[in-house]
C-alpha cells in the first residue's frame, strides 16, 4: 500500500501533556499537507486549531482521557464543549471500572450520553484493549456497536499497551460492518499500519507515519 493511501486513514496524533500552541499549528499544517483524516489533539487546544485551520481538516479531541472514570454527566458536558468549540470528531474513553464490575448498563448509559452530547459527529469509543479480557472485549464490542458510535478504538496509548493485530482482527469479526475500527498506539512502522488496515481498520491513532513521511520526502531531496 502506497504511503500517501496510508496517510489518508490517519488522525495525526499529539497528546502530550506538555504540548504547546505552536506544535499544533504544525501539526496542523503536517495534517493538510500531507492529507490526514484529522488531527487528534487535547480538547484545550481544539478553538484554536479549529480557528488556524477553517474547514481545510477535520479537528479530533479526546474525552475521559486517559483513564475513563469521570462521572457521566462530566463526559457529556466535556463532549458538548469541544463541539462547541469545533471538534468534528470525539475520542472517549469508556468506563472501565464499569467494564470490571460488569456494570453493562452503566457502561453503555455513559457512551449513549456522550453519543446524544456529540449529534451529527464522528463519535469513537476507546475500549482499552490491553487492560481487557476476551470477553470484557466482546461484550464491549456488542455494547459500542449497539450505542450509535461510529468507531470502536482499541487504545489510548497511555496504558500498558497499544494496538495489536489479534485485537483489531477481533473487533472487525465482532462489529457490524457500519462500526468502524480505529488502531491506535505504538503505530511505528509502514507494516504496522498496512497490517491493521489489511485487518480492517479503517483509522490509525498515529504520529509516526506522518514522519516518516516527512523523512522520505528528505531523503529524496
Amino acid at each position: 500500500m502506497d504511503i500517501s493511501d496510508i496517510l489518508t486513514k490517519c488522525d495525526h496524533t499529539l497528546l502530550r501533556v506538555d504540548c504547546r500552541a505552536e506544535e499544533i499549528r504544525t501539526l496542523c499544517d503536517q495534517a493538510i499537507r500531507y492529507h490526514c483524516a484529522s488531527v487528534c489533539i487535547p480538547p484545550c487546544h481544539v478553538a484554536g486549531a479549529k480557528r488556524y485551520v477553517g474547514d481545510r481538516l477535520a479537528i479530533c479531541t479526546v474525552i475521559g482521557f486517559p483513564n475513563g472514570y469521570m462521572t457521566t454527566a462530566a463526559k457529556a458536558f466535556e463532549a458538548a464543549d469541544a463541539v462547541k468549540n469545533g471538534a468534528d470528531e470525539i475520542d472517549m474513553v469508556v468506563n472501565l471500572s464499569m467494564v470490571k464490575d460488569a456494570a453493562w448498563n452503566e457502561v453503555a448509559k455513559d457512551i449513549v450520553a456522550v453519543r446524544k452530547a456529540t449529534e451529527g459527529k464522528i463519535l469513537k469509543v476507546i475500549i482499552e484493549c490491553c487492560l481487557l479480557t476476551e470477553e470484557e472485549k466482546l461484550q464491549l464490542c456488542r455494547i459500542v456497536s449497539d450505542s450509535g458510535a461510529d468507531f470502536i478504538k482499541t487504545s489510548t496509548g497511555f496504558s500498558t499497551g497499544g494496538a495489536t493485530r489479534e485485537d483489531v482482527k477481533l473487533m472487525r469479526e465482532n462489529c457490524p460492518a457500519r462500526v468502524k475500527v480505529k488502531a491506535a498506539g505504538g503505530i511505528s512502522s509502514l507494516q504496522d499500519a498496512e497490517d491493521f488496515i489489511a485487518l480492517g481498520a479503517e483509522r490509525l491513532g498515529t504520529s509516526r507515519i506522518v514522519k516518516l513521511a516527512i523523512a522520505q520526502e528528505q531523503e529524496n531531496g
